[in-house]
């Protein structure tokens, strides 16, 4: 009896650690903790490269499981420096010591947001980011689910891809990801459909 009950404590023992290495390296460190969508935007020097922020984003999945972050992806504008984060995290607390344990790049802002259904990219037009400030409280995700019907009703006379979209309702700040020629032919989409312009586009590589 004892020689059996031996045995299958040592099987047990043998178990834990097959069962701690199946785990991912970045998976969150508590899975029950409540996640939230984030977008945070770092202002960088002009000119940076993709391949540099793809090495800090690296170094972002070594420590987010430890915050309960989770990185999904990341687009940058290396002619302005400029670089977009979509993470889910229990709050922007948890997003912003991930960011500062990695690498030390802390973003300028952090929404929190909710998005849309994602499309597919097609083929290997140009990628853009824009960003509509719409004021604190002055729109609903309902009412950017309503005005993305609008674009995606035109998007195809303008030979334009919505990707996705993200809202942070507090703040009344909308990003949206397409794919198209150039930054005219999406201004011009968002103009036809609904008439709120962009103040901003950027021309973005995408990476996760």
């Amino acid at each position: 009896m004892k020689i059996l009950f031996l045995g299958i404590v040592l099987a047990l023992a043998n178990l834990v650690p097959y069962h701690l290495s199946a785990q991912p390296k970045n998976s969150p460190a508590n899975t029950n903790v409540a996640q939230h969508l984030f977008l945070d935007v770092h202002q960088l020097e002009p000119g940076v490269k993709f391949q540099d922020v793809a090495k800090a984003h690296a170094k972002d999945l070594g420590v987010e499981g430890k915050y309960n972050v989770q990185l999904k992806k990341y687009w940058v504008d290396e002619k302005a420096g400029r670089v977009y984060c979509l993470a889910a995290a229990p709050d922007a607390e948890s997003l912003r010591k991930t960011h500062a344990e990695a690498h030390g790049l802390i973003p300028q802002h952090i929404y929190e947001v909710t998005d849309g259904t994602e499309e597919a990219l097609k083929g290997k037009m140009n990628l853009f980011l824009d960003v509509h400030y719409l004021g604190a409280g002055n729109v609903t995700a309902a009412d950017v689910a309503a005005a993305h019907k609008k674009d995606l009703a035109v998007e195809g006379k303008h030979k334009v891809n919505l990707i996705n979209y993200w809202v942070d309702e507090k703040e009344g700040v909308v990003m949206c990801l397409a794919q198209a020629k150039d930054s005219t032919a999406l201004i011009q989409t968002h103009k036809e459909a609904h008439g709120l312009i962009p103040a901003s586009v950027s021309k973005v590589k995408q990476g996760q």
